[in-house]
């Protein structure tokens, strides 16, 4: 391949990676403040039947992004108040908002499948897209695409440089001696939570109003998945969300551009890749349980009632 095609795979790779690294971000968050929510899934795709929708009705994709944005933010502030509230098990929650964001905008999109939109416009960054290689590679995208390489620098500012940060990560690792010292433990959680559903919707937004600016039930395909398996690759350090959402993005365009470069693939092995390269990545992190017991939160998964 000429230095064009690798250009045009590489800069591929940045988009794709885009809602990976939203929704991971958020629940990277979310699990250092001790929560695992296992409904990124159901949020994405609620989030981009909601973007869709206000999209194609209003004619403004910016508006899908907000609606979308808004309506995951409602689905963590739901899994907060029943798993932080209510103390319901963490994992079926996480299972059960998952089936039904799933069910919930299959519903509510049944009356605009196959229908599109124009999508968002690309914004190049004056001054650095037009630099050779990198200016189309990373400084030719939409908005989403400049949030999503932002937003994970700003999550590692946040958690490693800011006192509320610090207070999320207590929060995490130990709730009760954080209540003891005063710290607002389930405000803590209910934030985390509706900032990584906010996230997740975003994410799920963007693929209905710029990725593939049209709806389809199941076009989330997965990726909330992915997202959730991509906070253990990172071992929930932020700036390695980027290693891996660029190289689970890569294989995902890396099976596109085998097939229009005519390689005689099978349809259904190149569509499991991506998937395959999650299990493949996980199974290798595992033979290091100690560095994961090490950068995992200690209150990971587990419930918390305030003493009175």
């Amino acid at each position: 391949m000429n230095n064009a095609v690798w250009i045009s795979l590489l800069a591929g790779v940045v988009v794709a990676a885009t809602p990976l690294l939203l929704a991971a971000a958020g629940e990277l968050v979310c699990e250092r403040a001790g929560l695992l929510n296992l409904g990124v899934e159901g949020m994405m795709a609620v989030g981009a039947v909601c973007g869709f929708i206000a999209a194609f009705t209003s004619g403004n994709a910016y508006l899908g992004l907000l609606a979308g944005l808004v309506a995951g933010l409602l689905c963590g502030l739901l899994f907060a108040w029943l798993t932080v509230q209510l103390m319901a098990d963490q994992v079926a929650t996480g299972l059960a908002l998952t089936i039904l964001g799933h069910g919930l905008s299959g519903f509510i999109g049944h009356g605009y499948a196959g229908d599109s939109i124009t999508g968002l416009p690309a914004l190049p960054l004056p001054g650095l897209s037009d630099l050779p290689v990198l200016g189309p590679i990373l400084f030719q995208h939409t908005l989403p695409v400049y949030v999503a390489l932002a937003l994970v620098f700003g999550v590692h500012w946040f958690l490693s440089r800011t006192r509320a940060g610090l207070t999320l990560r207590s929060v995490g690792e130990d709730p009760k001696v954080s209540y003891s010292l005063g710290l607002r433990v389930n405000a803590t959680r209910y934030a985390a939570a509706a900032f990584g559903g906010a996230m997740a919707g975003f994410a799920g937004a963007f693929l209905s109003t710029s990725y593939t600016p049209m709806w389809a039930e199941g076009m989330v395909a997965g990726q909330g998945w992915i997202a959730v398996g991509l906070v253990v690759f990172a071992t929930w350090r932020p700036l390695r969300l980027l290693v891996g959402a660029w190289l689970f993005a890569g294989v995902g365009i890396g099976q596109l551009f085998s097939q229009a470069a005519g390689l005689d693939l099978n349809t259904y092995l190149l569509s499991a890749l991506p998937y395959l390269a999650v299990v493949v990545a996980l199974v290798l992190i595992s033979r290091d349980p100690l560095r994961i017991r090490l950068n995992t939160p200690a209150s990971l998964g587990r419930p918390f009632r305030a003493e009175t």
